[in-house]
């Protein structure tokens, strides 16, 4: 079910005339500045961190909307005691919800249970949990789909959440379509997306950028999407090696240096 709730001044209504890019910013990034890949004509107007603290930085959000995200039922970085309270002290217009649960051991049932506790009551848009792409029986669409017949019309969200790593933007695009097919009451949120290692590094990377940024923008249910990932490939590799073998530094949209990188010059 929809949230009807009517925001006067969201980050969303800008995002919605302006534009759909976001960082995708992981904890281990103090170093990096995110107003690098802000240039001020609004491509870029979104940042979240997987947690509902403020993003780590050399300048907090960089001039970006951020989006907390309640990535576990309950976890020392984010504990959902302090969900509603951390939200009204950074005023946070969305909020995100569980991270992959489908492939971590969390059932439909409990999920749509948690949800209804703690994401429910917060008087903002909302974005059902971010689910991977997997095909497999009770994983990715089909685990969110047995949420929402879980929840009993009793969950508001606005937004699905897809993440996605393969090998071809056609299958992105088909994976993104077919989201869109079966949830059309929802618009959607890509929360996390690259090619997964691919031989060609970091050019085959932005090649699939440059055709899945323009066929994204041209969506009208498509809210806003997050390339995998607004690091550096140092500060990846040091800090999420598994991370970082499965998807390739190539993806990564600072340079060691701090500056945007190929992918990052692709955000503008």
């Amino acid at each position: 079910m929809k949230s009807t709730l009517a925001l006067t001044l969201t980050f969303f209504v800008t995002a919605a005339s302006a534009g759909k890019r976001g960082l995708a910013w992981p904890w281990y990034n103090a170093p990096l500045d995110p107003g690098v890949l802000n240039n001020g004509q609004g491509q870029v107007v979104a940042i979240y961190d997987w947690e509902t603290y403020s993003p780590p930085s050399t300048n907090g959000n960089g001039g970006l909307g951020f989006i907390g995200m309640q990535r576990c039922m309950d976890c020392d970085s984010s504990p959902v005691a302090s969900l509603a309270a951390r939200q009204q002290a950074q005023g946070w217009a969305t909020v995100f919800s569980l991270n992959e649960p489908d492939i971590n051991g969390i059932s439909a049932t409990d999920a749509a249970n948690w949800y209804k506790t703690y994401i429910n009551p917060l008087a903002i848009k909302k974005a059902f949990p971010a689910v991977t792409s997997s095909s497999s029986s009770g994983q990715g669409l089909s685990w969110l789909a047995s949420m929402i017949s879980a929840c009993g019309g009793g969950c508001y969200a606005d937004y699905i959440n897809l993440h996605w790593y393969g090998n071809s933007f056609s299958d992105f695009q088909s994976h993104v379509t077919n989201a869109h097919n079966q949830f059309p009451q929802y618009t959607i949120v890509i929360t996390e997306f690259a090619l997964q290692n691919p031989s060609g590094g970091q050019s085959a990377q932005v090649s699939f950028f440059q055709q899945a940024f323009a066929w994204l923008d041209a969506q009208d249910y498509v809210t806003l999407y997050f390339p995998f990932v607004a690091s550096s490939p140092a500060l990846f590799q040091a800090n999420d090696a598994a991370g970082a073998a499965y998807v390739g530094t190539g993806s990564t949209l600072f340079n060691n240096d701090g500056s945007p990188s190929a992918v990052g010059n692709l955000m503008y």
